[in-house]
């Protein structure tokens, strides 16, 4: 069964171009003009991929993100803005947002940019489509544990000392990544590459706003982080990148 994208975009003619590149891709397009209908649309269908305009009639794109990663944590979404503003692009990834382009921008890299969300898109429903057959080896395997942090790659949970986290599939990957790799700091180009899986400067500010949600959602509740009387389990290395820091869960 092919993919199915949702494109939300009110200029007609953007729509279009992009219809024509997503099916060239063989992918199943629903196309709409508004926020509204969007938000309609993404909440009463499985679409693999919802690309959202931000300057929309009635509610906003930044308006869809929010009220869809309400619902829906693990969809995969990618912003298109004509809005300059780096703060414009934050917001969209602080809301929820799995990755973003300015227009006017190219076309093969929009669709390169599709092609590494529809891989991890396949790769997360790979390993939830096996949990029921998973042996409890197997199961093993798939679980990463450092002191009171746990991550089930196959069911898609992280459990904070004893609280359950809430993350995105894009914080659910950067997490495990760096989990998988404690104490090594990657830079921000080399996250792009290993997460996002692409490499183009100039969108170092996607992995910073994700390390912040990421940051944030693993502080809540725990005052010791937040007081700095324990080290934050995603640390910043200045001038270098992040690393995950096993003592932050210990």
């Amino acid at each position: 069964m092919a993919d199915s994208i949702l494109i939300v975009e009110d200029d007609q003619d953007i729509a279009e171009l992009v219809k024509v590149h997503m099916q060239d891709l063989g992918l199943q397009v629903t196309h709409c003009d508004n926020g509204e209908e969007a938000i309609i649309q993404a909440l009463n269908n499985d679409f693999s991929i919802l690309i959202l305009d931000i300057t929309l009639p009635g509610c906003s794109g930044l308006d869809v993100c929010r009220k869809v990663r309400e619902v829906k944590q693990e969809q995969a979404i990618l912003m298109l803005t004509a809005r300059t503003s780096e703060i414009d692009r934050v917001v969209g990834l602080e809301l929820g947002a799995d990755d973003y382009m300015s227009k006017p921008f190219s076309v093969r890299e929009l669709q390169a940019r599709v092609h590494a969300l529809l891989r991890r898109v396949h790769l997360l429903q790979n390993n939830q489509a096996q949990i029921t057959n998973t042996s409890n080896d197997g199961e093993q395997n798939s679980i990463i544990c450092h002191g009171e942090l746990m991550i089930n790659r196959r069911t898609h949970e992280v459990v904070l000392r004893e609280t359950s986290i809430d993350l995105t599939s894009t914080e659910f990957d950067l997490l495990c990544f760096m989990a998988q790799h404690p104490s090594q700091v990657f830079s921000r180009a080399q996250l792009l590459d290993k997460v996002w899986g692409y490499q183009h400067s100039g969108y170092e500010h996607t992995v910073n706003s994700h390390i912040n949600r990421l940051r944030n959602k693993l502080v809540i509740g725990q005052p010791e982080v937040t007081n700095k009387t324990m080290p934050a389990i995603i640390q910043t290395v200045f001038g270098v990148g992040y690393k995950f820091s096993p003592e932050g869960v210990a």
